[in-house]
């Protein structure tokens, strides 16, 4: 045969063999898109009256909050650059770096206290809660710590013990601050994190009860007590400490079925508390009524599902370490929304903690986007493995 003939089969060969582009998940992408287009009609119908409030343009909030989908979407395209082995390289070091930056807003200079608590660090052009960076790392230790032992099921209580007293050093400055309820969303996902992988029942029904009484202790400061007591009958002061809650119970049951309609709430007219971040859920009930939760839901619904496949997907494929960081990022970004719905449905006491992608906040709205990238990240890089197999089996032929 020639040579030119020769030359020509094979450069056929490796085109023909060559792996196709993974895409990015279609699931994905549009939910966590159609969560952002709701957050932008939100934060724009419910900031207005804010922002007259404090005596700014009435769409200084609405900017602010694209200009943080611009820099979350910023962010997680850099994510390109960081692959699932940097990552799980990351994992040994990222507890101390969770303990550090949750330390950070204890600097003086650099804290900045906000209604008694010093949650945020200033960064001159902006204030950022460094809670949302110590969730992340916090999933990426643990999912390294699962990752390096396999059959937990099998393992000593010390071994299911040693992730949840991590958790409780960094409960512990988050209690300083005072951040509750990102305490209990933390202890939330490693719990989750750590049930997912195994452990056993009797271990986790130890370390279940060995920890109420300690968030039971904490629940006892005199604003917190006041916070539970004013859950169980929020009308008994209706207009000092259960105002919060009466006017997100009020707001809706204005909504209805179908809502008053975009822009005509009437409670986010200096009624409602933080219309535009921590009881924006309760606007969007108002003006698009049950058939705006019910969307908002199944939206979640799908968003979570979605990430948790891919989770089941990459632990088939025998990749621990991705399984457990889209596991994660699954609960946190499911916890959060639950406790956020949940406490303006009036089903929890109230917690300080914004609703992923739809309030106002550019901390969260950041890190939720970053969040999502990695288990972007995660499935491009399954597919592409997937693709590459059928590769190397006929390049081991040849």
């Amino acid at each position: 045969m020639p040579a030119a003939t020769r030359t020509n089969k094979r450069q056929a060969y490796r085109w023909r063999d060559a792996p196709r582009t993974a895409a990015l998940d279609t699931t994905l992408v549009v939910t966590t898109a159609c969560l952002l287009v709701i957050g932008v009609i939100m934060v724009a119908s419910t900031s207005m009256a804010v922002a007259e409030m404090y005596a700014v343009s009435q769409w200084h909030y609405i900017v602010r909050h694209l200009i943080f989908i611009g820099m979350g979407l910023t962010a997680a395209l850099s994510l390109r650059l960081v692959g699932t082995r940097q990552l799980e390289m990351l994992s040994r070091l990222a507890l101390v770096l969770a303990v550090l930056v949750l330390l950070l807003p204890f600097v003086p200079g650099l804290g900045h206290e906000v209604n008694g608590s010093t949650r945020w660090i200033n960064l001159g052009i902006a204030r950022f809660q460094v809670v949302e960076v110590a969730k992340l790392l916090v999933v990426i230790y643990v999912a390294g710590y699962l990752a390096r032992r396999p059959e937990l099921h099998r393992a000593r209580f010390f071994d299911t013990l040693k992730p949840l007293l991590a958790v409780g050093v960094l409960a512990a400055i988050l209690l300083l601050q005072p951040d509750m309820g990102s305490a209990v969303v933390i202890a939330a996902i490693v719990g989750g994190m750590i049930w997912l992988a195994g452990a056993a029942w009797k271990h986790l029904f130890v370390l279940g009860a060995c920890s109420l009484p300690l968030f039971g202790f904490a629940a006892l400061e005199p604003y917190r007590l006041q916070r539970v007591m004013t859950f169980v009958d929020p009308w008994s002061d209706p207009f000092n400490a259960g105002f919060q809650l009466t006017q997100a119970l009020i707001a809706v049951g204005r909504g209805q079925i179908t809502g008053v309609g975009l822009g005509a709430s009437v409670q986010k007219l200096y009624y409602l508390p933080e219309a535009h971040t921590d009881f924006i859920f309760a606007v969007l009930a108002e003006e698009f009524g049950l058939i705006g939760i019910i969307l908002v839901l199944v939206l979640f619904a799908l968003l979570i599902a979605r990430i948790f496949a891919i989770g089941i997907k990459a632990l088939r494929m025998e990749k621990a370490f991705s399984a457990y960081v889209a596991w994660g990022i699954g609960l946190w970004i499911g916890i959060q929304a639950l406790i956020s719905m949940g406490v303006n449905l009036g089903l929890l006491p109230t917690k300080g903690l914004t609703l992923p992608l739809i309030s106002a906040g550019g901390s969260s709205l950041i890190m939720t986007l970053v969040a999502i990238a990695v288990v972007l990240r995660i499935d491009w890089e399954l597919k592409r493995e997937e693709l590459e197999r059928p590769r190397r089996r006929r390049d081991w032929a040849a």
